[in-house]
């Protein structure tokens, strides 16, 4: 009986036929072989079928359902105990596996690692994405995620699940994408497992469904409003199961939704009022972790109150942009045309 692989790698891709070859090349070009791979068409319209077809590899093609369906297609392939998801237009470095692998047991839930965030074209555009610490932990991050709602952690590419916590993505059904309650729940199944390393490739154009690197659209801003209200139903359930007793914050008063309610206002052309600012100013008092960067926001937003349409919507742009910010980015965004 063959052994089975200790981590399953799922590339979902759609419409991506610029770049599924290379996200499928670098998995191919790692420097362990403890692996399977499945590569899911999502019904492209493009070429992408061809290039995945050529490529040799595991494939299959269904009919168009978003990026969830087909990763829990690809997972219903596969048998390995842990399952990346990697973005067919995301590339993971050489060395990311034998990093990864030896970190894994059967008490870790999920696993973590920094992106390092690069053009189209592949020239990279920065600091890494997020600039994760290194830890194992899982009762501090469940208090976080009580308390907030939410912890620090990268976008699909960056993680590594243990197939029974992926169980939790089939009652999902309110949001297409993966990157969602999954990344919560995982401290209430187990261990979390962050490193401070750079581990793959994170391309940022001008189809990401985050929006990075782009001045945000209402609809997207309330879109993903929508789904952190759902997400957040839904976590109460799997925190009831897991954690009998255990009370979550009421969504409303995060400080994940007092911001992204503040971004809407602007990308809508509403001022915010000074009852807008002082709930957002409330909500740091939740937010004991990168204390500077959470004040750095505020006192950006805070400034939109103040600052005409226009300026506003600049310097919501300017949050919302790649690169490193600093005080004088947020002065030039503020004051030049």
């Amino acid at each position: 009986m063959t052994e089975v692989p200790r981590i399953a790698i799922v590339i979902t891709c759609f419409n991506y036929e610029a770049y599924v070859g290379r996200a499928i090349a670098s998995v191919r070009a790692q420097t362990v072989s403890d692996y399977e791979l499945v590569v899911v068409d999502d019904g492209s319209t493009d070429g992408s079928w061809d290039v995945i077809a050529r490529s040799g590899v595991r494939a299959c093609r269904i009919a168009n359902g978003g990026q969830r369906a087909a990763c829990l297609h690809g997972l219903d392939q596969t048998r390995a105990p842990f399952v990346l998801f990697l973005d067919a237009d995301d590339e993971l470095k050489p060395e990311a596996l034998a990093t990864i692998l030896p970190q894994l047991d059967g008490n870790v839930a999920k696993l973590q690692y920094s992106l390092t965030r690069i053009a189209a074209d592949g020239t990279v555009l920065g600091a890494r994405y997020p600039a994760l610490p290194r830890f194992r932990d899982s009762g501090a991050l469940a208090a976080r995620v009580l308390a907030t709602g939410v912890y620090q952690s990268p976008p699909t590419s960056g993680n590594v699940f243990r197939r029974d916590l992926c169980d939790v993505l089939r009652d999902a059904g309110y949001e297409p994408a993966v990157d969602g309650v999954i990344l919560f729940a995982a401290p209430f199944l187990g261990d979390v497992v962050s490193l401070d390393e750079d581990l793959a490739l994170y391309r940022v154009h001008d189809r990401n469904d985050s929006g990075l690197g782009r001045a945000p659209e209402p609809r997207v801003l309330q879109r993903d409003l929508d789904r952190f209200l759902q997400r957040m139903a839904h976590l109460r359930t799997i925190v009831a199961r897991h954690r009998p007793g255990a009370a979550l914050v009421e969504p409303r008063r995060t400080f994940y939704f007092q911001t992204s309610s503040f971004a809407l206002a602007i990308a809508s052309g509403r001022r915010p009022g000074l009852g807008d600012g002082l709930r957002l100013v409330a909500t740091l008092a939740s937010e004991p972790a990168r204390l500077r960067g959470r004040l750095a926001v505020v006192a950006l937003y805070l400034a939109t109150i103040l600052a005409s349409r226009r300026r506003a919507q600049k310097l919501l742009a300017y949050r919302f942009g790649v690169g490193r910010r600093s005080l004088g980015g947020l002065i030039r965004a503020a004051v030049f045309p």
